[in-house]
C-alpha cells in the first residue's frame, strides 16, 4: 500500500506557481489577482477562506475577501459580483459554499464571469469539461487528476467508481476521468447496491461525506482509493468516507485524509487563477 501524498505534491505544485507568478510580474507587471466572497458566519467556510487566503500570500497573489453578513441580500451579493468581474485587477472569482439558503446560488454562479470562473462552476465551463474542451475545471476533481498523474496511476480502461454526483465533485470528477478514457460508474444515493459496483471497481473516488461508507467487503484486493469526502466525528476528529485502517490493507494506493485531496484542492485553485491571470495579460497585450 502506497499513500498518494497530497500535501507533498501540493507543496511542490505551489513552488512552481511561485516561479511562475515571478515570471509573469517580470514580464508583464501582472500580479494574479482571486476575490473571494464569502457570506455568514460557516466556521468551515471561514477556515477554508483563510487557507485559501494564506496560499495566496505564499505564491505572491493579490487577493481580497469580501465578508458579508449571512443576512445580506441577493442583489447586495450581485453588486459585488459585477464589480469584480469589472476589476481588471481581479482575475479570478470565488464564491465560497454553501450560501444561506435565502440566496439564489445558481444564479450568483452565472453571474461570474465565465473567463473568471476559477471554481469551473458556470455553466459555459461545464461545458467546456463535458465536450473535452479546454476551461477552467473544479478544484477538487482537477486536484483528483494531478494526483492520480504524479503516482504514475493511468485511469485509461480502468473501471473507475465515482461515488456521489454532486455538481461540484462528483460530475466533474466523472467526466474528467472519461476524457481520460477511462470506463465510468456514477453511484448516488439512489444507488441500489453500492457494494456491487465497488467491487468491481479498480478505482474507487468517494465524496459524499459518510464516514466509514467505503469498508473492506465493499472493495476488491489492490484497489486504488480515492477519499474525496470530509466529516467530523463526535470526537471532533476530521475523517473520511472510507475505513482508511482496514480498507488501506487492500489497497494499491490510497489518500489519506486529512492530507490527500484537501491540499490539492488548494493547489488547484492556484493554478487556475494562475491560468487565467496569463490569459488576461495575453488580452491586455493584444488589445
Amino acid at each position: 500500500m502506497q499513500l498518494l501524498d497530497g500535501r507533498k505534491l501540493s507543496k511542490k505544485i505551489e513552488l512552481q506557481i511561485t516561479e511562475d507568478v515571478k515570471k509573469l510580474k517580470e514580464s508583464c507587471g501582472c500580479t494574479p489577482g482571486l476575490a473571494v466572497v464569502l457570506v455568514g458566519q460557516d466556521p468551515a467556510s471561514a477556515a477554508y477562506v483563510g487557507m485559501k487566503k494564506r496560499a495566496c500570500d505564499r505564491a505572491g497573489f493579490y487577493s481580497i475577501t469580501h465578508d458579508m453578513p449571512e443576512s445580506i441580500s441577493q442583489e447586495a451579493i450581485e453588486k459585488t459580483i459585477v464589480m469584480l468581474n469589472n476589476d481588471t485587477n481581479v482575475d479570478g472569482i470565488l464564491i465560497q459554499l454553501p450560501l444561506p439558503e435565502h440566496i439564489d446560488t445558481t444564479k450568483l454562479l452565472e453571474l461570474v464571469a465565465p473567463q473568471k470562473d476559477v471554481d469551473g462552476f458556470h455553466p459555459f465551463n461545464v461545458g467546456r469539461l463535458v465536450t473535452n474542451l479546454d476551461g477552467f475545471v473544479p478544484c477538487t476533481p482537477l486536484g483528483v487528476m494531478e494526483l492520480l498523474k504524479e503516482y504514475d496511476i493511468d485511469v485509461k480502461g480502468k473501471n473507475c467508481v465515482v461515488v456521489g454526483a454532486s455538481n461540484i465533485v462528483g460530475k466533474p470528477m466523472a467526466s474528467l476521468l472519461l476524457n481520460a478514457d477511462a470506463t465510468v460508474e456514477i453511484c448516488h444515493i439512489f444507488t441500489d447496491d453500492l457494494k456491487k459496483h465497488t467491487l468491481n471497481a479498480d478505482i474507487v473516488l468517494c465524496g459524499v461525506g459518510v464516514v466509514n461508507l467505503i469498508t473492506e467487503d465493499m472493495v476488491k484486493d489492490d484497489v486504488v482509493i480515492v477519499d474525496i469526502g470530509v466529516s467530523r466525528t463526535k470526537e471532533g476528529k476530521l475523517v473520511g468516507d472510507v475505513d482508511f485502517e482496514n480498507v488501506s490493507k487492500k489497497s494499491s494506493y490510497i489518500t489519506p485524509s486529512p492530507g490527500g485531496v484537501g491540499p490539492m484542492t488548494i493547489a488547484m485553485l492556484l493554478s487556475n487563477t494562475l491560468k487565467a491571470a496569463k490569459m488576461n495579460a495575453q488580452q491586455k497585450k493584444s488589445n
